[in-house]
């Protein structure tokens, strides 16, 4: 390949742009892969990242009297952070927890969701004025974080939501103790969706 690339110089540049896009993009991935736990995964993407970010520096190295590799370095690596947070996106790993407040008490959004297999805890809660509000708290995968966004929002438009990534997910093991086994697969179910 460095072989065509040296006969066919215009074409090291948007090489050296491309090369750049996918290290930094793994780099993304394997940074949010470090966070929510995924130690062998994230080892495997750092191979391959350096073995990428390895030959586009190698490039650029032995080429500086050109300045437009040195631009187009810079600019893949700006465009790497865009396209790796896209993909981390696209791939929604992990798992979420939805806070709920709704201040509608005749939607009764706890039911709603739990009729949607969503495992909900459920407070009341006091917001301003006194004025009472169900407080809930959803834990799903980031993948269908869609979905029960918009269940919350067809079932009650006035809720307020805050999402928040959850690095790990205890499930619960408990024996036939009454109650707990409806419990423990709500918990599993929840963490299918």
């Amino acid at each position: 390949m460095f072989a065509w690339l040296s006969a066919h110089p215009q074409w090291l540049a948007p090489a050296i742009f491309l090369l750049r896009i996918g290290d930094v993009s793994l780099g993304t991935v394997r940074t949010i892969s470090i966070f929510r736990g995924h130690r062998v995964l994230a080892a495997v993407i750092g191979f391959f990242e350096v073995l990428i970010w390895l030959t586009a520096v190698g490039q650029v190295l032995g080429h500086l009297d050109r300045w437009y590799l040195v631009f187009a370095y810079a600019a893949g690596f700006a465009a790497g952070n865009i396209v790796g947070i896209a993909v981390e996106a696209a791939l929604a790993m992990g798992d979420a927890v939805v806070r709920v407040i709704s201040p509608n008490r005749e939607v009764h959004l706890a039911q709603v969701l739990r009729a949607g297999d969503y495992f909900v805890t459920a407070l009341e809660g006091h917001a301003e004025k006194a004025m009472p509000v169900e407080v809930l708290f959803v834990v799903t995968k980031r993948r269908s974080l869609k979905k029960l966004l918009a269940l919350i929002e067809k079932a009650d438009p006035l809720a307020f939501c805050t999402v928040e990534d959850v690095r790990r997910v205890r499930e619960v093991s408990v024996g036939s103790a009454s109650g707990m086994d409806m419990y423990q697969t709500w918990i599993r179910r929840s963490r299918r969706k």
